[in-house]
């Protein structure tokens, strides 16, 4: 492993996450410039193409300052998972250390970071995909509650981990827990004997609550003016299916009354900005239930050198 990043000068691969609108894209370009590397996209989102305002993406200038790699990958009609993101995420590494150039990784979506520091192997969980299909076609049917309420019942730990919402997610997760007869804790706990394939150092920006809130409704206002009402109504033409992976993304189904005439635009931009507030409030959770976490004060920020931390 040491021979792979010799040429790199450095030990250990950044990831750069924490809640949205934290300033994770300022801090890893910055980061990326000071160690000469290259950005790798870790967002759930970011992959899909025609969906930039909404996902907060590296705007044009800010991705020719440094190369940014896993973004705008796929329609939004391409159905994504963890999965298929560390398979392309190790291959990026290889290629970058390849050419002597360190990965840095930047998101914040918190089962892609996991899987990395960890090692998830998901071929070792496999999952009877005739299942997962028969309790997607019970939540077109008769909706999640039921499913959710399942999912709870065997493992309750998925409550605070999986948000009834993300149906795609609460459906995977329930076909895979009847199909191994185990706890997703059990399953995790398998698929990480072998431990993480590269040594990665986790860095998350921490904000005061408050402060966090605010930065947050600033950024909802300036979507808006930039254009997150058109890529709403392109996703909204699609006519996707609701547990399409694109359909997830906060910032597009809260504007779908607007465009259907049901709401007005203003209570529909309240609704957005308090769901932004609750996704945050999830990823901090989510981060400060990890393991190994270097938690970067707020304060400490704009002059944070990365570089001391991963030699």
């Amino acid at each position: 492993m040491e021979r792979i990043f010799e040429k790199t000068g450095y030990s250990q691969i950044p990831i750069i996450c924490g809640p949205t609108a934290s300033g994770k894209t300022g801090l890893s370009i910055r980061a990326a410039k000071k160690l000469s590397g290259e950005i790798i996209c870790c967002d759930s989102m970011q992959i899909y193409k025609h969906l930039s305002v909404g996902t907060a993406k590296p705007t044009e200038e800010e991705q020719k300052e440094v190369p940014h790699h896993l973004i705008d990958l796929f329609g939004p009609e391409t159905p994504f998972n963890v999965a298929e993101y560390i398979d392309l995420a190790y291959s990026k590494i290889g290629e970058l250390l390849g050419r002597g150039v360190l990965p840095v990784f930047c998101g914040g979506t918190g089962q892609y970071v996991q899987a990395l520091q960890k090692g998830f192997a998901f071929d070792s969980a496999p999952i009877d995909r005739e299942r997962e299909e028969e309790i997607r076609k019970e939540y077109e049917e008769k909706g999640i509650d039921g499913i959710y309420a399942r999912l709870i019942a065997l493992d309750p730990s998925c409550e605070e981990k999986i948000h009834k919402n993300n149906t795609k997610r609460v459906i995977h997760t329930l076909a895979l827990l009847e199909t191994l007869d185990k706890t997703t804790s059990e399953i995790r706990e398998d698929s990480t004997k072998e431990g993480p394939r590269y040594p990665f150092k986790l860095f998350a920006i921490d904000w005061p609550r408050e402060e966090l809130y605010d930065r947050i409704n600033l950024r909802v206002d300036l979507m808006l003016k930039e254009g997150i009402l058109d890529e709403a109504r392109y996703l909204f033409d699609l006519s996707l299916p609701e547990n399409c992976t694109a359909m997830q993304a906060i910032g597009y189904k809260e504007l779908f009354p607007y465009i259907k005439g049901e709401k007005d635009l203003s209570e529909c931009v309240e609704l957005l900005k308090q769901h932004s507030r609750n996704y945050a409030k999830r990823q901090l959770t989510w981060f400060r239930h990890m393991d190994d976490v270097t938690w970067i004060p707020s304060s400490d920020l704009k002059d944070y050198d990365i570089s001391l931390y991963i030699k």
